[in-house]
């Protein structure tokens, strides 16, 4: 049995936001539900000055990639359902 990792990179913008504080309470919120719902490890790796842009990885474990590309899918899925957020980019990797 072997193991596969997908890595999930979004850059996501935060129009509704006015402060890094408002962008932190967004993000937060956003990690704690992705964390929580799909079981996978989220970061916010790039632009941390920015106040209505963020980019974040995602990562996810699993034992086919099938299943790594079915949960990283639910994930973009979610954010894109997510009105305070526009999904600018994304891309999946897996190793």
């Amino acid at each position: 049995m072997g193991m596969m990792v997908g890595l999930c990179t979004l850059e996501l913008r935060i129009p509704d936001v006015q402060s890094l504080k408002g962008k932190r309470q967004v993000l937060s919120s956003l990690i704690t539900r992705l964390r929580n719902r799909f079981n996978v490890s989220v970061a916010e790796i790039d632009e941390h000055d920015l106040w209505q842009k963020a980019i974040l990885g995602v990562a996810c474990v699993a034992n086919d990639t099938g299943r790594v590309n079915q949960v990283l899918d639910q994930v973009l899925n979610l954010i894109r359902s997510n009105p305070s957020l526009e999904l600018l980019r994304s891309q999946i990797e897996v190793l």
